[in-house]
């Protein structure tokens, strides 16, 4: 299967795709046809749609960020993360905010990439949380790899509700919930990406 290009949504801007006035009005829109594209990507998904985003806990061009590489596995979005130090809330554990920061990105990664797909386009919408609560079940040790997982629960043209996990070694130490929306021409994180 061939890929979509990198760059260049509808209006020119990098990952940005314009809604049609039905879209924007919270109207149903049809399926659209969609774009062959792979199941599995090896390549994440900031690094091929937005890598110029500077955004904290996804932007590849913060060099003091996060910079989550959230790749799709099947009917998921997956990311292998390896916390440092400065990430820790106290010896041998990671901070709850960056906890939070992992799970708001990835989740919203896992609803750009779904709200692509259902559309038919080749770059994912601009996104934006709405809402999100993340569940801290146990410590998150901070010397060892992390793995996210993210699925959407619900969605409509414009928007998608996401289920994360955070795991170490196979422990899922917190979970989230969020609301993930598109946003339109106009709104401060519509040229992000």
């Amino acid at each position: 299967m061939q890929a979509p290009p990198a760059a260049g949504g509808e209006d020119g801007r990098a990952g940005c795709r314009r809604l049609n006035a039905s879209q924007a009005h919270g109207q149903r829109v049809p399926d659209a046809p969609a774009i062959p594209y792979p199941r599995d990507v090896s390549e994440s998904l900031q690094d091929r749609f937005a890598p110029n985003n500077r955004c904290f806990g996804c932007g590849p061009a913060n060099p003091k960020g996060l910079r989550l590489k959230s790749r799709v596995e099947g009917d998921e979005v997956v990311c292998d993360w390896m916390p440092e130090p400065h990430h820790e809330a106290f010896e041998g554990v990671l901070n709850g905010g960056i906890v939070g920061a992992l799970l708001d990105c990835h989740s919203n990664w896992t609803a750009a990439w779904h709200l692509m797909e259902q559309a038919g386009s080749a770059t994912p919408p601009c996104t934006v949380t709405a809402d999100f609560h993340v569940k801290l079940k146990h410590p998150t040790p901070s010397d060892r790899p992390v793995r996210l997982r993210a699925r959407v629960s619900e969605s409509t043209h414009d928007r998608a509700t996401i289920d994360a996990t955070l795991e170490s070694d196979g422990v899922v130490t917190a979970t989230c919930r969020g609301l993930f929306v598109a946003v339109e021409a106009g709104h401060p994180a519509y040229h992000r990406w």
